[in-house]
């Protein structure tokens, strides 16, 4: 399932944005963007939804090979990774995916619910009439979603899209960029205990209310349900660990 958003005039498009809901190692074809844009955005996504496991050695050659591109443009997409704690390097011993460290979880989740309401807040404060009906849309396509009929990593993809919206609807770059980098490494903590969590879908769910009350322009409960929102998913993985 792909689902491509309209952006707003004013919000250039970025590309480590694009391509979030690729299936595994599609290189984004979105036209204009390089190949080392492309092979950044296919090894994220792999490197978020733990198909390239914690820790897991990353090989230059053998991800070029897979995703049929040279390896100049993969060393550059795994330079940007290392920028945003999905990759590390190690002098004379390689580049590995980071490890998921479950003491990191309350520090993310402590910036995520400051910066997630904001977000909310100024979506519904500044987003076009146009980009309110496409978040109206969303919420409308979600809440049709039959969730017995989809996967939890298909879920979990939802819920970034649901985000990028938010965030791309707030109108403020450097807020946008500082909550991808966050929510990456979140939704990387939630993937790992997917099998361990009884109400994923429910958490997914929480969006459509979310999304109408963004699209309505109602700023202080936004505010307050992205809050909720986050905190939710701290309590829920700390009980399941």
């Amino acid at each position: 399932m792909t689902l491509t958003l309209q952006r707003q005039d004013s919000v250039a498009i970025r590309p480590y944005d694009l391509g979030v809901t690729a299936e595994p190692w599609d290189v984004d074809p979105t036209p204009g963007l390089s190949m080392a844009d492309r092979a950044y955005a296919a090894i994220r996504d792999r490197l978020i939804m733990l198909d390239i496991r914690p820790n897991d050695p990353l090989d230059d050659r053998a991800l070029a090979q897979e995703l049929g591109i040279g390896r100049t443009p993969v060393r550059e997409a795994l330079n940007r990774l290392v920028v945003d704690r999905l990759v590390v390097a190690y002098p004379r011993r390689g580049t590995f995916a980071t490890g998921v460290d479950i003491a990191d979880r309350a520090g993310i989740s402590e910036i995520r619910a400051q910066l997630e309401p904001l977000a909310a807040r100024r979506a519904a404060e500044r987003a076009s009439r146009t980009t309110r009906a496409e978040l109206a849309d969303l919420a409308a396509k979600i809440e049709s979603l039959d969730v017995g009929k989809l996967d939890r990593t298909e879920l979990m993809r939802w819920d970034m899209t649901v985000h990028r919206a938010i965030y791309r609807a707030a109108n403020n770059s450097h807020l946008e960029d500082a909550l991808i980098r966050y929510d990456n490494l979140a939704t990387r903590i939630f993937c790992l205990f997917l099998d361990q969590l009884p109400t994923v879908d429910a958490h997914v769910g929480e969006h459509v209310e979310l999304l109408r009350t963004i699209a309505s322009g109602q700023a202080d409960r936004a505010e307050e349900l992205a809050r909720e929102h986050v905190l939710g998913f701290e309590r829920v993985i700390r009980a399941a660990t």
